[in-house]
């Protein structure tokens, strides 16, 4: 007998149906599912399973190469935060430190002009193949996310276009994520708990591991559902909802296998200001400039950051201290 779901399932394949009344039906399955937890697995036509298995191949590649050719593209050499996050670079608190490394990509923004701290051209290694797999993997997982956007508009009583105006060159990030193996692994943290930044996650990974804040405050193990990706809410989306939906909080425990994970985190353009979109409601949140509260979650985390505020060449305007969001951290306006 198989074991009952920790998550509710939703199958976003109507999602791309040309009938209104079939992609209305899936916006309130994921509005349930988001009032209910916050993460959920979505399954769907939609999902290219030989490029999942494309980009996973392509990741044991990168990360099997040496210390030295990896941090040839150091994130901190990049113009928009991308590129190489060696084991230990991101510290989610004072006495932890991460046990992963990862390459992280961002929109590959070629305009000289418009430019912003998170949208630049990325840190690409010289690798052949690994740019145009990583590309095919962004641009397909952000395809899902733009009909996701159309559905939580939906779900919150707007227009379904209310998004696309505000997704011409977003922040969102792609990471690819690898936590070594560890024989002598025990059963604790890999990655710092903490909610994410932006409007929703969308999470494919080779194994166990993600664990996510039940109502009662018990960490519970998520485990993988065959074809499916898991998606949770974010920071932004929190204040979008007007705190209908919260954003939950999650961390990775140490496993003894190798594990590899790639989360694409999906935001806004840059410069929209996130504030609760649902009419005759009283605003709980105050609004945030979007880009700039990504990119001081940011800063407050990863080392070579943290050495440019100390410096005084870097300047945080309005950060909010970490973890300012989800159950019993909402904030009012």
């Amino acid at each position: 007998m198989s074991q009952p779901l920790v998550l509710p399932l939703v199958d976003i394949s109507k999602l791309a149906s040309p009938r209104f009344d079939d992609r209305l039906s899936v916006a309130r399955e994921i509005d349930r599912a988001c009032v209910d937890s916050g993460f959920l697995y979505i399954a769907g036509a939609q999902m290219d399973d030989a490029l999942f298995s494309r980009i996973v191949s392509r990741a044991r590649s990168y990360f099997a190469l040496d210390a030295e050719t990896k941090m040839k593209s150091y994130i901190g050499l990049s113009e928009n935060h991308s590129g190489y996050v060696p084991v230990g670079e991101e510290q989610f608190a004072p006495d932890q430190r991460d046990l992963k490394e990862a390459f992280d990509v961002n929109c590959d923004y070629l305009d000289s002009e418009g430019r912003r701290p998170l949208l630049g051209p990325n840190l690409w290694p010289d690798m052949p193949g690994f740019r145009e797999d990583v590309q095919a993997y962004y641009s397909h997982v952000t395809g899902i996310g733009g009909q996701l956007f159309r559905a939580f508009a939906l779900a919150l009583g707007l227009e379904e276009d209310h998004f696309e105006a505000h997704l011409r060159h977003p922040p969102s990030q792609l990471r690819l994520i690898h936590y070594p193996f560890d024989a002598s692994a025990e059963d604790r943290p890999g990655i710092g708990a903490h909610t994410d930044y932006e409007c929703f996650t969308l999470l494919f990974a080779s194994a166990p591991g993600l664990q996510i804040i039940d109502k009662h405050g018990a960490w519970i193990d998520v485990p993988l559902v065959e074809g499916t990706m898991i998606m949770n809410i974010g920071d932004m989306m929190e204040i979008l909802s007007n705190g209908r939906y919260v954003a939950t909080r999650h961390r990775v425990k140490k496993v003894r296998e190798e594990r590899y994970s790639f989360a694409l985190f999906h935001a806004c353009d840059y410069d929209y200001v996130v504030a609760p979109v649902a009419a005759g409601e009283t605003a709980r949140y105050a609004p945030l400039k979007g880009g700039e509260h990504l990119f001081n979650q940011t800063a407050q985390t990863f080392a070579y950051l943290k050495r440019r505020i100390a410096s005084g060449e870097l300047v945080l305007n309005d950060a909010l201290p970490l973890n300012s969001f989800g159950p019993n951290a909402a904030r009012s306006s």
